[in-house]
């Protein structure tokens, strides 16, 4: 039987193991020490190594697992130091739903994505069938000069109360262009004239970047990218996908 000291050292050679069969020399250095300072020799500590990796290799299914625990954790913590920046919708009025719905829904989306288009439908059946869910959109103008025009005036539209009728309106419109941008403005009854004089200030520009900056720290490679809770998805998840993470959220309150 293994007690105290021993304790410590299974798991200070279960990570010496691990790391430098991933070449973390300076990790493993660390959990050597651990072992060294529960009174373990060397003759002992590799026995116990040895019995570490028999395990592992008969039980290999445990890598993978523990690299996902080890990733969620870490995607939680980058998470958890922008949430409260992310879930606070521009101007106040970059939401749909529940203003006060216990799940939100992040989405960073592109004006000229089809698949954030397709997630439009997806994103209206959740509202629709849950009161309790809030959805927060973020502009993400990633695929051309167009889209970042798009998104400019997506946030003008923010300013006057006016984001969500601009965006359903904008991805029914078509591909951004300078025609569709201000035809979708005025359907969704911008003032025209103050949305160009916001879309000239530094705050329209600023809010852009801030966007860009975060979904490079959150690891987005594309859109849509959604945060939900401390999960995060890249790609068009779908109406089962979106309900699948709102369970998830809910579950982890």
């Amino acid at each position: 039987m293994i007690m105290g000291g021993g304790v410590l050292a299974i798991a200070a050679a279960t990570t010496v193991w691990f790391m430098q069969a991933n070449g973390a020399s300076s990790a493993g250095d660390e959990a050597a020490k651990a072992a060294l300072a529960a009174g373990i020799d060397d003759k002992q500590k590799t026995a116990i190594e040895a019995i570490v990796r028999d395990y592992i290799l008969k039980n290999p299914e445990i890598i993978p697992e523990a690299v996902e625990i080890l990733q969620n954790r870490q995607k939680g913590a980058a998470i958890s130091e922008v949430r409260a920046q992310i879930e606070t919708p521009f101007a106040g009025n970059a939401f749909a739903g529940n203003p006060n719905g216990d799940v939100i829904v992040v989405e960073y989306s592109d004006f000229a994505c089809p698949y954030c288009k397709q997630t439009t439908a997806d994103i209206g059946r959740v509202l629709q069938e849950d009161k309790n869910v809030k959805v927060v959109f973020r502009e993400l103008p990633i695929l051309s000069e167009a889209s970042n025009d798009a998104a400019l005036m997506a946030l003008a539209a923010a300013k006057q109360g006016k984001y969500y009728a601009f965006h359903k309106t904008m991805f029914a419109t078509g591909r951004p262009t300078p025609s569709t941008i201000e035809n979708a403005a005025k359907e969704a009854g911008l003032d025209m004239q103050a949305a160009r004089k916001f879309i000239a200030t530094p705050e329209a520009r600023e809010e852009i970047q801030k966007n860009i900056e975060i979904a490079r720290q959150l690891q987005f490679t594309g859109t849509p990218a959604f945060v939900v809770g401390n999960q995060t998805q890249v790609g068009a998840v779908g109406y089962e996908g979106l309900k699948e993470m709102i369970a998830k959220a809910r579950k982890t309150k």
